[in-house]
């Protein structure tokens, strides 16, 4: 059976090239890996011809070679910073290595045979697979590797990381102590990444504190709880957003997804006399823009469905803003929250504030899937919001959740903006009006 050709993408620090390891250890076959970052040559592929002054045989046959077995395990590390120059296009080379139905022929120009790479499990690891060409990407199966949630660190941080921490600083079992809460504190307020590279220097950075307290004399053993991990450590670097505790009116509670997990996002709508101008700000990307342009133009066509009067907008200027301008937005996700502050500016009612919402929206105001959804809704309820509007195609993607969060979010699905509003908009008058003008 002729292997697939695996390629396992993710951001750094989530465990590609362990995984490819444990691969090989679990089949019992050699393991090697290959460095292609910044590879510019293609003789580092192909290998050189004899005829040249220190010619050796390409990097895959020297793999092959220091492995001793013609069936290895060779991880292809980050083969999405693969270079070109004059001298060649790795890539080009790697189609032969990486093509099942080619490499069982593949020549190296330095052995001048041809050489049988059937046998051999190949696995690229990448970060971004927009880097790699098309005709190279569609010859591995690719396997997207998500960051870790919160409570996935704090299980990996309690089995494996305090362990290799103490070990490497002399400490023992019986001189420090991880509180719960001391590593959620870290994990949360110390480390902001998909992957446990940060979190085991912190943690190390931890011990390496306690260690020094203990070689003066100044404690036998530490409790490393919250109280102690800050009077350690100095203020948490990352706050996170509190969702709003009243509900509101023009101030939504959406979710986005970064590289490093889900966050909340708030969308906020105002409107001040004016002549019909709309102002959007917070740094946002072009495909935002256009979804709040959407927004705008299915409120303004679907404004008799809430008794205001046709000519509102003439009379106003909204102003629409993402707050923390400092970090880009852009992604086709903020739709139906975008329509929803409209909305809600525009009859006046409050949004409740315990419920976040996801999705695109049409200019007939159907909602459209959107992806991230497994770290946007654990964002969600890591801020203690436990009801999510998602897409109704989105409903497939909810089976990724671990069931023992998945119990305590209450998911709403939708195929329409006015599903959404129904579930979000408060009705009634005695509610903070906050931010309408």
């Amino acid at each position: 059976v002729k292997g697939p050709i695996l390629c396992f993408c993710g951001p750094p620090g989530v465990g590609k090239t362990s995984l490819g390891k444990s691969i090989a250890r679990s089949m019992g076959r050699k393991y090697e890996r290959l460095a292609l970052g910044g590879l510019k040559d293609e003789a580092e592929i192909r290998g050189h011809r004899r005829t040249y002054v220190g010619a050796m045989p390409g990097k895959i046959i020297q793999a092959i070679k220091n492995s001793g077995s013609s069936n290895p395990v060779i991880v292809l590390d980050e083969i999405d910073k693969l270079g070109s120059d004059f001298r060649g296009d790795p890539s080009s080379a790697m189609l032969e290595v990486l093509d099942p139905q080619q490499n069982k022929n593949f020549k190296d120009n330095y052995l001048s045979v041809d050489f049988d790479l059937s046998g051999v499990l190949f696995i690229a690891t990448a970060n971004v697979l927009d880097n790699i060409p098309a005709a190279l990407r569609d010859r591995m199966e690719l396997i997207s590797i998500s960051g870790y949630t919160e409570n996935d660190k704090l299980l990996i941080a309690k089995s494996h990381l305090i362990k290799r921490q103490l070990e490497s600083n002399g400490l023992k079992d019986t001189q420090i102590e991880f509180t719960d809460d001391g590593l959620e504190t870290l994990i949360s307020g110390y480390t902001r990444e998909a992957g446990l590279r940060n979190l085991e220097r912190e943690i190390g950075s931890v011990c390496r504190k306690v260690a020094k307290n203990v070689v003066l004399g100044l404690s036998d053993k530490t409790v490393v709880n919250r109280t102690k991990l800050i009077e350690l450590m100095g203020p948490p670097r990352y706050l996170r957003e509190e969702h709003l505790k009243v509900p509101k009116v023009g101030i939504v509670t959406g979710l986005a997804w970064t590289q490093v997990g889900g966050e909340i996002l708030y969308i906020e709508s105002i409107a001040i006399p004016g002549k019909g101008e709309f102002t959007v700000t917070g740094q946002l990307g072009d495909v935002m823009k256009e979804s709040a342009t959407a927004a705008l133009s299915y409120a303004k066509s679907s404004v008799h469905k809430w008794g205001v009067k046709s000519n509102w907008f003439d009379k106003h200027h909204i102003h629409v803003h993402l707050p923390a301008g400092a970090i880009p937005k852009d992604g086709p996700s903020a739709g139906v929250a975008l329509s929803t502050s409209l909305i809600s500016l525009i009859t006046g009612q409050s949004v409740r504030g315990d419920v976040a919402m996801t999705g695109e929206i049409t200019l007939t105001g159907r909602v459209l899937p959107v992806g991230g959804i497994r770290e946007k809704t654990l964002a969600a309820l890591t801020q203690g919001i436990s009801t999510v509007i998602l897409p109704l195609q989105n409903k497939k993607d909810t089976e990724d959740i671990p069931k023992a969060f998945k119990k305590k979010i209450n998911f709403i699905f939708v195929e329409h903006i006015d599903e959404v509003l129904q579930v979000a908009l408060v009705k009634e008058d005695n509610i903070d009006h906050g931010l309408a003008a």
